[in-house]
């Protein structure tokens, strides 16, 4: 599946939505009983730094925050979200701040985690 990533000079960027293969490796690599909790994991902490970007006026730590969302991402094989979130990455490193595109990065996010448990409900 892909989905809508941003736009880039008024051009939709479209990419795969999640990495399962890297789902699969990952589940193989710390076993099916262990694969939840991490998921579990993955999600409150994801969930609790866009919490505080949502609540904070402060943009001093979006480099910092955007760069750890996208690892949590890239580790879980949500694609679309880690590539959301390193051009916010990107632009915070550069001063550009207010061209980050929160919304985008915060609704990469919900689309990528209903895509994601929706899959492993099916799996």
């Amino acid at each position: 599946m892909t989905e809508p990533v941003g736009l880039a000079r008024g051009k939709i960027i479209r990419q795969m939505m999640i990495d399962w293969t890297r789902v699969n490796e990952l589940r193989d690599e710390i076993g099916h009983e262990d694969f939840n909790e991490v998921v579990e994991m993955f999600l409150e902490e994801v969930e609790g730094i866009i919490e505080r970007i949502q609540s904070s006026r402060d943009t001093s730590s979006y480099e910092a925050d955007l760069h750890a969302l996208k690892g949590c991402a890239l580790n879980l094989g949500f694609e679309s979200f880690a590539q959301v979130c390193q051009n916010g990455e990107q632009l915070a490193a550069k001063g550009q701040e207010s061209r980050i595109d929160l919304p985008s990065v915060f609704a990469s996010f919900v689309s990528s985690k209903n895509d994601f448990l929706k899959r492993l409900d099916t799996s």
